[in-house]
């Protein structure tokens, strides 16, 4: 098989087989979407899915690594955020990272 992609990536004086051409397109076409284009899409919708199901009181971790609790949620897509007693900033949804605050909500989950 390599040897066929070799002689056909050469000086193109040999002609490879049509069909395989076609085949080995849509091969590298498949692997693209299954192990690109699949998972960033599933990780997209996730993340819009958890930044819409935020509410006030929630504990996040922004992708600055800033710990803070959810204190109010703006109409024009940003957060107040209450980083210490009476200390709020004001961010972007868009800054929360989902997997550190998946990973600190799990540790300040009680075990069973």
């Amino acid at each position: 098989m390599l040897n066929s992609i070799l002689l056909m990536a050469g000086n193109g004086q040999q002609q490879g087989n049509p069909s395989f051409s076609l085949i080995m397109m849509v091969g590298i076409i498949a692997v693209f979407y299954f192990f690109m284009i699949r998972p960033q899409a599933k990780k997209a919708k996730e993340q819009k899915k958890f930044i819409e199901n935020l509410q006030k009181g929630d504990k996040i971790v922004t992708i600055a690594g800033i710990h803070a609790t959810v204190n109010k949620i703006n109409e024009d897509g940003t957060l107040q955020i209450e980083v210490n007693p009476g200390s709020y900033l004001k961010i972007e949804k868009s800054a929360i990272s989902q997997e550190w605050t998946a990973a600190i909500n799990k540790v300040a989950a009680p075990t069973k």
